[in-house]
Formats: structure tokens, C-alpha cells, sequence
């Protein structure tokens, strides 16, 4: 399936508002605060599959604002939401961009849907100066949700996750292209119904409230194994002597 207008409206953004305080909002406004606590000190950040344009928008006034994404038709949308980012077509596996020209790099929900999510680790890599911030993201594979759901599970429900992996496997993938581990944790249990015969809305309160609270206060606390998504903020090792 192309990442066109029905990919848009039939998976992650299947019914979202784009409204002040909908999961979406609150998705991207968790991610800026990630990125700006790994950006102190601000430059440049690039968003690396940036989907419709409201995360890269969030953050135009912190950081010099990048964006690539596969889908023209995305891009297009794009333009009246970032408005001071510049947009560029291209391949997460293939950045157009010199080596070591960003302090941020953000990789949202973009490597499970790629052949080679190596390439595009290294690719990161590549681009972000020493001791630039990574934040990647992706299905969690030790989710509690998972046993619970099997194949029912939200990760297996989008057809275009090709490349779905264990949390340890990512991790090895990011020490293998240079990354040190800062924080490795999850967004919650967002995806109710968990459980048969309790009401949805009461199951969203209950499961959703850790995942929640930490979307409002930017504070992270959700273990691994307590969330659809593993989350993790890695840095770039800085050049040895032998390497510089």
C-alpha cells in the first residue's frame, strides 16, 4: 500500500482530529518536548518521515526545522502546516543531506515500514553531529498488549510494518551505528478495548492513564513492557582521537 491519502485516513490517522487535546496533539506535543530536551541548546533538527507536517511545525521555533518524507501527497499538505520548514522528498534509507549538519534527528513510527531500517539508523547517523540526539520510535514487541491482543495486536494491524523487531533488536541496530542509550521507555496502553465485556471508554480511562500522564507532563516514566510503542533517545558517540 502507497503512504497516499488512503494510507492517511485508513491507519494511524484513521478519525483523528487535528483539534486542540485529541491523541494526535498529544502524540506531537509529548515529541516536541522530547526534542527539546535533546536540543538544548537548539540548531538544527530534522524530522525524518514527517508524515502531515504538525510535529515539524511544533518545533519551528526551537530549532531550525528540516523534513523528508516519502509521500508527495503528505509533503503537499505539509507546506500549510510547517510553514518554515523546508520539504524534502525522500527516502528514510537515503538522507539528502551532508554528514553531521543536525543536533536532532526524529524517526516517529518510520522504521518498522522500511526494507532496510538499518540504512536508515545508519542514515541518522550519518547526518547528526557528535554528541547529536536521536529519537526513534516504533511497535513495541514486549508490550503486555501484544500477548494480550496477539494477532489482534495494533502492531500487526497495519500491512506496511515489514520490518517489526524485539526492543533489544533496535537497541543493537543503534549501538552498532555509533549511538549511545540514553533512555529506553514506552507511551502507554492507548489502544483499548484490552479486555471483553468492559465498556471501551472505562477501559481508555484505566489503561491510558499512565501513558497519559505522561504525555501532559512531558515526564518519563512507562516502563517497556507497559506501552504499544517503545521509545528511544540515543546520542551520537562523539569521534575518538584516531577518528577525528
Amino acid at each position: 500500500m502507497p503512504f497516499d491519502e488512503t494510507y492517511f485516513s485508513s491507519h494511524a490517522y484513521q478519525n483523528v482530529s487535528f483539534a486542540r487535546f485529541s491523541q494526535y496533539w498529544w502524540s506531537n506535543r509529548f515529541y516536541a518536548i522530547l526534542a527539546r530536551r535533546a536540543g538544548r541548546g537548539g540548531g538544527r533538527l530534522l524530522e525524518v518521515g514527517s508524515g502531515l507536517g504538525h510535529l515539524a511545525a511544533r518545533l519551528e521555533g526551537h530549532f531550525e526545522t528540516f523534513a523528508v518524507d516519502v509521500n508527495p501527497w503528505a509533503l503537499v499538505k505539509s507546506k500549510a502546516v510547517a510553514t518554515r520548514t523546508p520539504l524534502s522528498l525522500a527516502s528514510a534509507e537515503a538522507l539528502p543531506f551532508r554528514d553531521g549538519v543536525f543536533e536532532v534527528v526524529i524517526i516517529k513510527h518510520v522504521v518498522e515500514h522500511l526494507p532496510h531500517p538499518e540504512r536508515a539508523i545508519a542514515e541518522a547517523g550519518r547526518v547528526l553531529v557528535p554528541g547529536g540526539s536521536l529519537i526513534l520510535s516504533a511497535p513495541n514487541l514486549t508490550s503486555v498488549a501484544r500477548s494480550w491482543k496477539k494477532e489482534r495486536w495494533i502492531g500487526y494491524r497495519d500491512p506496511t510494518h515489514i520490518s517489526l523487531k524485539e526492543p533489544a533488536e533496535w537497541l543493537d541496530l543503534l549501538r552498532t551505528a555509533g549511538f549511545r542509550l540514553r533512555r529506553v521507555f514506552s507511551d502507554g496502553l492507548w489502544d483499548a478495548p484490552y479486555i471483553p465485556f468492559v465498556p471501551k471508554a472505562l477501559q481508555k480511562l484505566a489503561f491510558g492513564a499512565p501513558g497519559g500522564l505522561q504525555a501532559v507532563t512531558g515526564v518519563v516514566f512507562v516502563p517497556l513492557r507497559w506501552g504499544e510503542t517503545m521509545i528511544v533517545i540515543a546520542r551520537k558517540e562523539p569521534l575518538s582521537d584516531s577518528q577525528a
